[in-house]
């Protein structure tokens, strides 16, 4: 009887370790220290990238060609948490779509935002039908809209594209465009925009696009990137999101050359891995 006491005291002194080591796990998780954290996961050839705001409101901005977005995604949010504020369709093609599907079915989603360009594929049909099935309110962008992720803080994400419907468009140029500001620190987020779109923006906003942060239109292809942007942009840092070994040979070289003329410091997914910045509204840097 003696024995089967101690037996259980130890039983309950472990469970109370326990329960104490995973209070810690989950303030250590939450205090966030004042930080919005941006990465770019590591999900092949495709765009996927997770935000996270001071308050811990997160966003999904593409979610990649399939599943290996929920490992990624595991690897930057707690085991508990088993919820996302908002999911961002840049553009309907399956390489920033497809792990939507997956990641609707893991979490609770409480809205999602895309372009209103069109793809007759099975994935995007899938795709919408998962969303009404979840009940998940969608919404179309429009140039002027602001999503508030920490108003304490003052971290927002406004749309600068499309600023038309663009149902008739190609998904690359009907991609959102989007910048996530917080304090003096801003992140350009393009897509699979192209040159033109770009230009167009120089056109429209001039100075007010220079971020220091440069995520890079269509995984680096020719395409996009054009001087004209990156001149007026002026980032410190682009991040390209990119297969190893991928079949379109992205980044091609004249995108990377003209990064490196303007002294843009380059940060790559299938060389490093997930690649995060934080900013603590003042300065912005790579983890």
């Amino acid at each position: 009887m003696q024995k089967w006491k101690t037996k259980v005291g130890w039983i309950l002194l472990a469970g109370l370790a326990l329960g104490v080591a995973l209070l810690w796990y989950v303030l250590l998780h939450e205090d966030r220290q004042g930080l919005l954290r941006v990465t770019a996961l590591d999900i092949g050839q495709g765009d996927a990238i997770f935000i996270e705001a001071p308050n811990g409101y997160q966003i999904l901005l593409d979610a990649g060609p399939g599943p290996v977005v929920l490992r990624r995604l595991g690897e930057f949010m707690p085991f508990y948490d088993r919820s996302i504020d908002l999911l961002i369709v840049s553009n309907p093609d399956k390489d920033h779509i497809a792990g939507f599907i997956d990641v609707l079915n893991r979490y609770k989603v409480s809205r999602e935002i895309e372009p209103g360009t069109l793809n007759a594929s099975a994935v995007y049909a899938t795709l919408q039908d998962s969303l009404k099935r979840k009940n998940v309110p969608q919404v179309l962008a429009r140039t002027g809209d602001r999503v508030v992720l920490d108003e304490k803080h003052g971290v927002v994400l406004d749309i600068l594209f499309p600023d038309r419907d663009v149902p008739t468009l190609a998904t690359n140029d009907g991609s959102i465009i989007a910048k996530l500001s917080y304090g003096g620190t801003c992140f350009m987020l393009m897509g699979d925009s192209t040159q033109g779109v770009e230009e167009y923006l120089v056109h429209l906003f001039g100075p007010a696009l220079h971020c220091q942060v440069l995520k890079v239109g269509h995984h680096g292809s020719r395409s996009a990137t054009s001087a004209v942007f990156v001149k007026d942009m002026a980032p410190e840092y682009a991040v390209i999101s990119d297969g190893k070994n991928n079949t379109y040979g992205h980044p091609h070289q004249e995108t990377l050359d003209t990064l490196n003329n303007f002294g843009v410091k380059v940060l790559r997914t299938d060389l490093l891995g997930s690649v995060t910045f934080v900013s603590d509204g003042k300065t912005v840097r790579p983890k």
